[in-house]
Order: structure tokens, then C-alpha cells, then sequence
């Protein structure tokens, strides 16, 4: 594909940089990256066309992309705003320095993945505008098809006298591990040769223990002050159907065994993980040492970074709570508009443009803080303000009658009124309605007893409706309950706007009406931040205390009879409103309108 990381590369093995871009702010990502090329660390490696070993590896040419990254997340649920950030981040990189940006599957854990998520998560991918396609292999990766070189691995760990098989408890695992302040205990089974090891190893992969029983362990330090080197777990019985492999296999490995492997595997020269794996980076390190020194895989090995993940306020990110706030009904599915999911931010209306700019402005950093949601906010009303076309809506109608339109326009008669698409983009087109004796306008655009600074209507004061005429506001009829049923005015005639001699009559507002000839009712979704709480889940508080329980408003609302050809996932800005999209799943074009509010015209939360 021509829009891939990999085509953009050319042919040429790496070398010099190219200048970074300065449309992009520098980081110290960036900063490793440009050192690595300009050192030519990764010059001379090898691509044979497929990930593989050294031997493998060694049969290819110099290998044409100049940085390799990877995206490889665990197909056990749907992807989140902080994924988002990933890729963006992993693509872009990949991007931006010549290279290519693997996607990888890491199902190494049977139990909880599934090919519904595989699917969601290459959806994704392709949504927010990346690629992964190479020449002569647009398909992604995955961890389990490397189940083969990974038992290799841990065999040649074996014969080196680097990994044992232990058959202590998990309890007792845990008691001589250790802890900060104490040393750990050597397994009373550490002592094995490496034929006995690789004799029980090959025991545990013909299924002749029981789950659990057993663990390969790398052989290292019980002593380390590093707690993830007192011989960590790197394979496990596990008998669970694989959605990939089926029941190929009974022993998985660890993701901290597994994870290296994959990178070196796939020639990734930066692999870049959040701050949670920095512990983990020795064993990283020195498995890469080990398996080079076996000759099972190829030098120079690639080298972890992280970076601070994503917290973002008034959101959970945790899979488990998400799948709970799915299970437990809190909303109604994994693409509820309020879910902080891919999905839910796709059908709330979000772009991939607003995702890459959120992830582009706030950067990447060592440090852990919080980004308020209003920065993810102001990217999607950035984008939208520059695309989505206009429209007008009334989301809380009330009737205005224009007593004497008969008497000025002929009765009977409805008026012709058109409006821009978007004010900045003419070559769009107008948009069209009319106007008659009776029109919708929002409830609170009327008031009996105005409070100061209120320009709208009341009796006695002038207003223009937009793209209409000017009226005066004669008074209002109610109910027995006060409430106000319909609002009265009178047209001024010779100020339709366009026309010689609409501007001769002075006003302070404008308000936005849709035709009752001609306005369409459609249902709009108003959603609000799925919680109250700016940090829901902080410090072990009961994340669902703090749901908002007016995250969610269905209306019945009054919208211009352009809208009912929208599109599903057609962006508007409902003049004076906000910005709301036509949704994906239930809004049927002609026959059923539905709208989710993306986000408002400005920051109004909690205000």
C-alpha cells in the first residue's frame, strides 16, 4: 500500500537522519532516535522479509526501513484513549523517521483473548489513519506464531545452565522471593543439571504435570535488589485453548519472556512501552545477552524505552472496569459514546484528526500527571470547527407564532431561506428551508421577565431569526401550570437578511429556529463525562460511586429538513449548540434521525 510506513521508507539501508520536522515538537524519544541513526546502530542489521531468527535473518539485505517500532497490544478487550496515544505514537515515529511500525498481537495468555478483539483492534488501527503493511506482507503479527522459537529459546536457556524448572508452590515461590528490604531464597530445585531441567522442561510441554504444578524459571539472582531478577517465571502449564494455535500447547510463556523475544524476532531496534515495564527492562536486557550469545538471535538487539502513560481526568482505564461497566449495565455496550474506548470516541463523534492532535499536544514525557479531559475536548472542537458543516436545531421547542405574517406575506405563504454549509468553505453550497407563520425556537430563548444583559426575546424586544427576519416579541400563552406554550410576535417587513434594507432596523440578538413546515424531529443524545469524579478510581475508591448520573439526556428535538439526509457519522455544528455527529448504529438516513453531542461550542462541565 502506498500510505504505508514501509513505501515511505524507499529501498536505502539506514543512515544519516533526515532533519527532524519542525512542525514537530521534539522529545526525548526523538532525541534517542536521531542519536541511534546518526551513530548507525541499526545500519547494518538484516531483513529477510519476515520476522525470524538469526540464521533466518541473515539471508536478507540490509534491512530498508531505518527504525523498526511495534504496537502490540493483548487481544483481551477493546482499545482505549491511552492505546490511542500508542499507536499514534509507535506509527508516528516509524513515520516520521523512515520507518516501518509493526502491529503485533501478544496472545500469550489463552484464557482471556478472542479473535472479536483481534478484529476490534486492526479496526482501530486503520481508523485513526496508520498501516502496518510492508512489501510482500500486509498482515499483522502475532506472538503465538513464535509459541515454536520460543520453546527453542527456553530449551538453549536450559542447556546454558541459565533456567530450572521449579516445582516449589506458588506459595512458597512467593515466601522465598523476598522483598525490598530482604533477600530472596534459592529454589531447593535451582541446583538441577540442565539435562534433568530439560527432562522435566520436556515433561511439562508433553502434558505430564498438572497445571500449576511447575514453572520455568531464568536463572539469575535471588539476591537482586531488582525484584523482577530474583529468577523470574518464563514459562507456565496452562491448559487452555488458544485462539490461534488451538490446543497445540499446554505451557504458555510469561509476557516478560515473551515480549523480548518478539521484538527481537521482528527486528524492532526502539521498543517503546509505558513507565510500568522500566522495571522489567534488565530482564529484557538480559535475556537479549543470553539468547545472542546461544547464536539464536540476531545483534545489535533492540532496546526498550517508556514513557509516562496516559491519565486522563473524569476517566477509567483499566480493561477490567470497562468490561465491568459493560457487564453491570452502567452503559450499553463497549461503544457507548461515554466509554473512553476507541469505539465509544468514534461513535461519540470524535476523528482521527482530534486523536492525533490530542496525542501530538500532550506529548510525551517521563513523569506521570494528569491531563484534564477538556485538552481531549478542545482537540475535537479544533477539527470540527475547520469540517463540519452547519446546521440549525432546536433541542428544546417551544412554538413561535408570527401573528401577523398573513397580513405581511400573504397567508398561506412560506418563505425561502437559505444559509451557507460552512461560512469559510462557499464552494460546499447553501443549505435550504423555509419560513412561515409558525417556527420552533429554543425554550430558553424567550423570557417574560428578562434578567440583565438578556437580548433575546420578550415582550417588546427585537430579535433577527438568523438567516430570517427581524420580529418583535408581543407576549406568550401558558398552561395552567405556568408553563409557556407558545410565544407571540410580530414580523417587521423589508428586513429578510440578504435583502436592501435588512440592516435598517438595529437588534442585539440573533436566535436559531428551524420551520414548523418544515423541520424534522429527530432524537439527540446529550452526553456528558461518564463520571463526576475527576479521578475515579484514585487511591482505591470504588470507581462506580463516582458515575454521573446525568452523563446521558435523550431529547426530542426539532432540527432543518437538510438533516434528515445525514449521513451516519455525519458531523454538524448545530449553530449556537455544539457539535454532534449522526450515529453510527442508530441514526437512519431519511427515515430516523439520531444525533450524539460530540462536544459542546466551548468548555462548559461543571460550570
Amino acid at each position: 500500500m502506498s500510505n504505508s510506513p514501509a513505501a515511505k521508507s524507499g529501498a536505502k539501508p539506514a543512515a544519516a537522519p533526515e532533519a527532524p520536522n519542525p512542525g514537530k515538537p521534539s522529545n526525548f524519544l526523538r532525541q534517542i532516535i536521531e542519536h541511534d541513526l546518526a551513530a548507525g546502530i541499526y545500519a547494518t542489521r538484516h531483513w529477510a522479509g519476515s520476522p525470524g531468527d538469526a540464521a533466518h535473518q541473515t539471508t536478507g539485505a540490509l534491512d530498508p526501513a531505518r527504525i523498526r517500532t511495534r504496537f502490540p497490544p493483548e487481544p483481551n478487550g477493546y482499545l482505549h484513549v491511552g492505546h490511542a496515544k500508542s499507536i499514534c505514537l509507535n506509527f508516528g515515529l516509524a513515520r516520521d523517521y523512515g520507518g516501518v511500525c509493526h502491529l503485533r498481537f501478544d496472545d500469550t495468555n489463552p484464557e482471556k483473548e478472542d479473535t472479536e478483539y483481534v478484529n476490534s483492534i486492526i479496526d482501530a488501527v486503520r481508523w485513526l489513519g496508520f498501516d502496518w503493511s510492508q512489501p510482500g506482507n500486509d498482515k499483522p503479527y502475532q506472538a503465538s506464531d513464535y509459541f515454536g522459537f520460543m520453546y527453542r529459546a527456553a530449551e538453549a536457556l536450559i542447556e546454558a545452565g541459565h533456567a530450572y524448572v521449579d516445582e516449589q508452590t506458588p506459595e512458597q515461590m512467593r515466601a522465598n522471593r523476598g522483598d525490598f528490604g530482604k533477600p530472596g531464597i534459592d529454589s531447593p530445585f535451582r541446583s538441577r543439571t540442565p539435562a534433568q531441567n530439560l527432562a522435566r522442561f520436556r515433561e511439562m510441554r508433553a502434558g505430564s504435570h498438572e497445571d500449576g504444578s511447575m514453572v520455568l524459571r531464568a536463572k539469575i539472582d535471588m539476591a537482586s535488589p531488582n525484584i523482577n531478577l530474583r529468577d523470574p517465571a518464563v514459562y507456565r502449564i496452562r491448559r487452555a485453548t488458544h485462539h490461534n494455535t488451538g490446543d497445540t500447547w499446554c505451557i504458555y510463556p510469561m509476557y516478560t519472556f515473551a515480549h523480548p523475544i518478539e521484538d527481537a524476532l521482528e527486528q524492532i531496534t526502539h521498543s517503546i512501552c509505558t513507565l510500568e515495564f522500566e522495571d522489567q527492562r534488565p530482564f529484557y536486557d538480559w535475556l537479549m545477552e543470553r539468547l545472542i550469545e546461544a547464536g539464536l538471535l540476531a545483534s545489535p538487539p533492540p532496546k526498550q524505552y517508556e514513557f509516562a502513560r496516559l491519565n486522563l481526568t473524569y476517566v477509567v482505564t483499566s480493561k477490567r472496569k470497562l468490561a465491568q461497566l459493560v457487564y453491570d449495565h452502567k452503559v450499553s455496550g463497549w461503544d457507548d459514546p461515554r466509554m473512553p474506548t476507541i469505539v465509544g470516541l468514534r461513535r461519540r463523534g470524535y476523528t482521527p484528526a482530534s486523536l492525533q492532535l490530542f496525542a501530538e499536544r500532550i506529548g510525551v514525557t517521563k513523569s506521570d500527571s494528569w491531563i484534564d479531559y477538556s485538552t481531549l475536548e478542545g482537540c475535537l472542537r479544533e477539527d470540527l470547527d475547520g469540517s463540519a458543516q452547519r446546521a440549525m436545531a432546536v433541542l428544546d421547542p417551544v412554538k413561535l407564532v408570527l401573528t401577523n405574517w398573513d397580513s405581511v406575506m400573504g397567508a398561506g405563504t412560506l418563505d425561502a431561506c437559505s444559509a451557507p454549509m460552512h461560512p469559510h468553505h462557499p464552494e460546499l453550497g447553501n443549505r435550504e428551508f423555509v419560513m412561515g407563520r409558525e417556527v420552533w425556537i429554543e425554550r430558553s430563548d424567550f423570557e417574560e421577565t428578562p434578567p440583565i444583559g438578556f437580548f433575546r426575546l420578550f415582550p417588546g424586544n427585537k430579535v433577527r431569526l438568523k438567516y430570517g427576519h427581524i420580529i418583535e416579541c408581543t407576549g406568550a400563552l401558558k398552561d395552567a401550570n405556568g408553563q409557556i406554550t407558545e410565544v407571540h410576535a410580530t414580523l417587521i417587513s423589508d428586513t429578510k437578511s440578504g435583502t436592501p434594507g435588512s440592516s435598517s432596523v438595529k437588534v442585539k440578538g440573533v436566535i436559531t429556529w428551524v420551520g414548523a413546515h418544515d423541520g424534522v424531529s429527530a432524537e439527540v443524545r446529550m452526553y456528558d463525562r461518564l463520571f463526576s469524579d475527576e479521578q475515579p478510581d484514585a487511591g482505591g475508591k470504588d470507581f462506580l460511586e463516582g458515575l454521573n448520573p446525568h452523563s446521558l439526556k435523550i431529547l426530542t428535538a426539532i432540527v432543518e429538513p437538510t438533516l434528515a439526509n445525514a449521513l451516519p457519522d455525519q458531523k454538524f455544528q448545530f449553530e449556537r449548540l455544539g457539535y454532534f455527529v449522526a450515529d453510527r448504529v442508530d441514526h437512519v438516513q431519511g427515515s430516523k434521525p439520531v444525533f450524539n453531542l460530540a462536544v459542546g461550542l466551548k468548555d462548559s462541565f461543571g460550570k
